[in-house]
């Protein structure tokens, strides 16, 4: 279950090491435990998670791995600094979209995406298949549908996304989908084109656009579409967020 699942079905169920990893991860992403802090010792982590030493240290491998928390032996265990964090993994990034959502993130977020989906789409024209064409027209038709919730055209939203990255032949876009999975979790909670019925049709508007752009092979086309596609997307969430919208005089772009 990816991010923007867990947003709409809540999370799944987790054993005794899914808890550890999710109380502590939850924890140093939204502050309670500090940049550079050490962490209490094994003996009072078994007691306070109920697990064996087994589980503690398999949990605190897997925090290690997202670049969380580091091991020094006579030291103990330190919170990472927040720029070591690895934020393309899904569950640091749900960790830090539970810790609510601000303009920096927003900026943050879009100025990953402006970065890399513009360059998957220009590669995805260049090497799109007929049948891939066909698959973004379906999915960019079943954004039309004016019975969407919230829901159901994030779905939609994510696939025609994640689609694109398969397309561009660049296994690299398809790794970094937790960036899109968090942009449309906050699209969901903030400000999503299911809201009116002119919301959707832009949306699927504009995402017809890119699947027009990639079946013409037009890579400039394409990418000056996901521009403006995932531009949209922010524009309706710093109008939700009641910021100055992105370049204007105090704004993020000032």
């Amino acid at each position: 279950m990816g991010l923007l699942e867990n947003r709409i079905n809540g999370p799944r169920p987790r054993g005794s090491h899914g808890l550890v990893v999710e109380e502590l991860g939850r924890a140093i992403v939204s502050g309670e435990i500090p940049q550079g802090a050490i962490l209490p010792g094994d003996q009072e982590l078994m007691e306070r998670f109920g697990v064996s030493r087994t589980v503690l240290r398999e949990a605190m491998k897997t925090l290690a791995a997202k670049r969380l928390i580091q091991a020094k032996s006579r030291v103990g265990t330190r919170v990472l600094e927040r720029v070591r964090w690895n934020f393309v993994d899904s569950d640091v990034m749900g960790w830090r979209l539970g810790a609510g959502v601000d303009l920096d993130f927003v900026v943050h977020l879009a100025e990953m995406r402006l970065a890399l989906e513009p360059a998957a789409a220009a590669l995805a024209a260049r090497h799109a298949t007929s049948d891939e064409i066909v698959a973004l027209y379906a999915l960019a038709a079943r954004m039309e549908d004016l019975a969407h919730t919230r829901e159901s055209i994030a779905k939609t939203d994510l696939d025609f996304h994640i689609a694109i990255a398969e397309c561009s032949r660049n296994p690299f876009m398809r790794s970094v989908s937790s960036l899109i999975e968090a942009a449309l979790a906050v699209s969901l909670q903030l400000s999503s084109p299911a809201l009116s019925p002119s919301g959707i049709a832009t949306c699927a508007a504009n995402h017809l656009r890119i699947a027009h752009a990639i079946a013409a092979r037009d890579p400039d086309r394409a990418a000056a579409a996901m521009r403006a596609v995932i531009d949209e997307g922010v524009a309706r969430i710093t109008q939700a967020l009641d910021v100055p919208p992105l370049g204007t005089a105090g704004g993020a772009g000032a």
